[in-house]
């Protein structure tokens, strides 16, 4: 095996994610920073289509009959392995989008339903009614923030068994460099080279003495996976 690498997101993304590093020759080491609970939707009859941002609102929904604009292509791919028919997936971000948005609806037809996690997306919503849309936001999952991490990542990263770490949103970045610095761990991650899903992520991990810090070239797996030697 190559080494270790620490993986951030929750489940049931984490488990996923753990596969494919393993297909590639590295030990995953599990430390969710968050943990999901879906919540139950009543779907508005008169939305003409559902938005979903990530991979986490997708597997939260029970399908029906609408038409799917999704962020990114693996958010699209969760919709359809959920059972939504009709999807097209967006570059990747939020302006992205609301770009697809634009091109393929018009204010007219109706509502746009905006599914997400709790506290997300609130710069989508903005960029689609500054278009003229109207936009139904429902929460459709809550993320609770982990307050340890799992002892066999404690364990782990004291060894010295980790040399890259993960993350893929603002807020598991955030509360994982919390966890970590917290917990005793500081100069572990001197060792660690910190792999971004995005800029914005990026950001959250700077004021880390990471051994480095590097930023996947689109917002997703595939390319953040990439990064790796």
């Amino acid at each position: 095996m190559k080494g270790g690498v620490l993986v951030t997101r929750p489940e049931p993304g984490a488990a996923e994610t753990a596969r494919r590093l393993s297909a590639l020759g590295f030990t995953p080491v599990l430390a969710p920073a968050l943990l999901l609970a879906p919540r139950p939707l009543a779907p508005p009859a008169h939305a003409q289509a559902l938005l979903l941002t990530s991979r986490a609102a997708a597997r939260a929904l029970t399908p029906w009959a609408i038409r799917v604009l999704a962020v990114g292509t693996a958010t699209a791919e969760a919709a359809r392995a959920s059972g939504f028919a009709d999807v097209r997936a967006a570059g990747g971000d939020a302006a992205a989008l609301a770009e697809l948005c634009a091109e393929t609806l018009r204010p007219a037809d109706g509502p746009l339903l905006l599914a997400v996690g709790e506290g997300y997306s609130l710069d989508l919503t903005a960029l689609l009614r500054a278009r003229g849309f109207r936009v139904i936001r429902r929460v459709v999952y809550a993320a609770r923030e982990a307050t340890t991490l799992p002892e066999a990542a404690r364990a782990a990263l004291l060894a010295g068994q980790v040399s890259h770490a993960m993350f893929f949103s603002p807020r598991s970045a955030a509360c994982s460099v919390a966890l970590l610095t917290g917990g005793g761990l500081a100069s572990a991650l001197q060792g660690i080279e910190a792999l971004a899903i995005s800029p914005r992520v990026a950001a959250a991990l700077e004021g880390v003495s990471w051994r480095g810090l590097r930023v996947a070239a689109r917002p997703d797996q595939d390319h953040l996976l990439e990064l790796l030697p």
